[in-house]
């Protein structure tokens, strides 16, 4: 469904300056934040009135975070056995980031390359494309990744941040509790529960590269409370060096519903959305709709066992003219949590997945069959036991079966040592595998025979068997850290090897390893002042197997910078106001060649009131404009960029 800019007369705040005027609010902003940052330490000095909700969180708050996504329970962030960083709702309001895809760039154990207006390259570990495979993305338990090619389409997924409680990044392995997509880590984005998001708010606001709007309502019913909200957005279409236009610039607009209840034993939420949206590109333009329904039932029971049921629903069509997808997922799943004594907890399930994906090729590329049923089921179990007060083995196994090569078998083991009461060590082994998608087997270029590019009959499933290391602790009472080295031993990675009658064929053919260092740490040089440091380092050797000739496979793994880091800075002033500068490096990529690049983004926010908050935000104050994917020949390069916001809350 096409929609024209009159979507823009939604009972939202939307502001559209003109890039002269948002050259000289850019300019102005950038020295206010720098005079800001100057007077900041003697302000917070003198400072004695501030508010909470423009409190950073202390290291303790930091330390007692909850999340779910390391073991499929609720555990402190300090207790998990994994590198996890968690993005919480206040760094996401106070980067002034707009979009999910921007919001993952906090995370320093991520790799976030942006393609153009719409597309991005996301990925943990390495093996960085826009098609990147294997890392897991979930919304509220619902995975998002396509069964075309088993990733993302980040364009339709336009989350409302506002709502969003915290993302839950895991760089690594997590296919034993997640399932054959999570091989280099699970992106868990938790929306708050509706109980905190009650009363109206109303934002929206522009600059020269984007513009957005949306409003939400929260209210309560007999036992418990639910929210509505709509969302609209723009973006422009970005520009390539020369300054031609990409012809990129899109139209979205979404709505949602949530309901959360609860009795003495049970609790229960239901969450719906709907979304629509126009992509412009040369020649036909492209169309994105969907929605999707998930209920979820947990029931505590009286010996310490929990309960939880998910089912849900989720229909997608993308029609981009020379190709149209049809995608209905019906998945199911259930566990139970139960401990067993004071430091034995084990958790089982299972589930199953349905995904009909109906597909309509043309003359350029075509799946063969265009129908396909693909089918998932599995169960899971994982033990974790406490050896000793301060050190707990935890071993689980999952067994799963996919249509295209059957059962495969996910174990991993891990080891958490609670040194001292300010460090806690970590390590595990894991096998995790990516199992074929209809692209590895089905995809076909052109659309009509002779092909030039085959899916491969006989593709296996990648395979990774992975080592970690880790260490999270507080050096000083300010000052909290965690660091990770990880190996990936890499068989069977897609190769692209020529055939003779038959083109290029999809085989099995690279192997090789990966290898690095992730890691962040927190300080507080004073009260309301917060300092974040984070990166990679990354080593990938990858090869071509004896005897394989490869013609794009290594290609079209990745490509991936060998460093990266993100330093950000929060300061809360007087008179409820806040600045917050985020400095990215990203080093170069080497194939197609990108040059590294580093980028400075600025927000000032005031609260004027309890009800009202006003922000402006720059990006890429320090560079005129950079590339960050693609060969160079008809790459885009990103411009400075700028963005006003008002949000009210009635």
């Amino acid at each position: 469904m096409r929609f024209g800019r009159t979507l823009k007369t939604v009972a939202v705040i939307t502001v559209r300056p003109s890039r002269a005027l948002g050259s000289l609010v850019t300019r102005s902003l950038v020295i206010a934040a720098a005079l800001a940052l100057a007077l900041a330490p003697a302000a917070f000095a003198t400072a004695q009135q501030r508010i909470a909700q423009l409190a950073d969180l202390s290291l303790e708050q930091l330390a007692d975070i909850v999340v779910t996504s390391v073991s499929r329970r609720e555990q402190k962030l300090a207790d998990a056995p994994a590198s996890i960083y968690v993005i919480t709702a206040d760094d996401i309001r106070r980067s002034g980031v707009r979009s999910l895809p921007e919001a993952l760039r906090l995370a320093p154990n991520l790799q976030v390359a942006r393609a153009d207006a719409n597309q991005y390259a996301v990925t943990a570990r390495g093996f960085g494309n826009v098609l990147a495979n294997k890392l897991l993305v979930m919304v509220d338990g619902r995975t998002i990744y396509s069964p075309l090619f088993s990733g993302v389409f980040w364009e339709a997924h336009d989350v409302m941040l506002e709502d969003v409680d915290r993302i839950e990044v895991v760089s690594g392995p997590e296919t034993t509790l997640w399932g054959t997509n999570a091989v280099n880590g699970v992106i868990n984005v938790i929306t708050k529960p509706a109980k905190d998001t009650q009363g109206t708010l109303v934002a929206g606001g522009g600059g020269n590269r984007d513009w957005q709007g949306s409003v939400r309502y929260g209210g309560a019913l007999p036992g418990g409370y639910y929210r509505m909200y709509a969302r609209v957005t723009g973006l422009e279409a970005t520009e390539r060096a020369n300054g031609a236009s990409v012809d990129d610039a899109s139209r979205r607009a979404r709505i949602g519903f949530r309901y959360d209840g609860s009795d003495a034993a049970n609790a229960w939420t239901v969450i719906a959305d709907a979304y629509t949206g126009d992509i412009d590109q040369p020649g036909a333009g492209r169309d994105i709709d969907g929605g999707n329904l998930l209920v979820r039932w947990q029931r505590s029971l009286a010996n310490g066992t929990a309960l939880d049921v998910q089912a849900y629903y989720d229909h997608s069509t993308l029609d981009q003219g020379t190709f149209r997808d049809r995608l209905d997922t019906l998945d199911v799943d259930a566990q139970a949590r139960t401990r067993i004594a004071d430091r034995h907890t084990l958790v089982v399930g299972g589930g199953y997945r349905l995904q009909r994906d109906r597909t309509r090729g043309g003359a350029a590329q075509t799946f063969i069959p265009a129908d396909r049923d693909v089918t998932t089921g599995y169960v899971f179990a994982q033990d974790e036991f406490g050896v000793t007060p301060a050190l707990a083995l935890i071993g689980g196994l999952k067994v799963e079966h996919n249509d295209y090569t059957g059962v495969e078998l996910l174990p991993n083991v891990r080891l958490r040592w609670q040194a001292t009461k300010d460090v806690s060590l970590w390590t595990a082994a894991s096998r995790a595998v990516r199992a074929p998608s209809r692209i590895d087997r089905e995809f076909f270029i052109p659309g009509v025979a002779p092909f030039v590019l085959n899916g491969g009959p006989d593709f296996r499933s990648e395979v990774a068997n992975v080592f970690e290391a880790g260490v999270r602790g507080q050096l000083a009472p300010r000052l909290s850290y965690a660091l990770t080295a990880f190996y990936h031993d890499w068989k069977r990675l897609r190769s692209a090897e020529p055939r003779p009658g038959a083109g290029l064929v999809f085989a099995n053919g690279i192997e090789g390893s990966t290898r690095g260092v992730e890691g962040w740490a927190t300080y507080y040089p004073m009260a309301g002042w917060r300092l974040t440091a984070g990166g990679t380092v990354l080593r990938q050797r990858l090869h071509a197997r004896d005897g394989v000739i490869d013609q794009g496979g290594l290609a079209a793994l990745g490509n991936d910078p060998k460093r990266s880091f993100v330093l950000r800075s929060s300061h809360d002033l007087p008179n409820r106001q806040t600045v917050d500068v985020m400095l990215r490096h990203v080093g170069a990529r080497p194939n197609p060649a990108v040059p590294a690049y580093t980028a400075v983004d600025v927000r000032w926010g005031w609260h004027v009131n309890d009800r009202v908050e006003v922000s402006m935000t720059a990006e890429n104050v320090g560079d005129a404009r950079h590339p960050e994917w693609g060969p160079a020949a008809n790459r885009v390069e990103f411009e400075r960029a700028y963005f006003a916001k008002v949000l009210v809350r009635l």
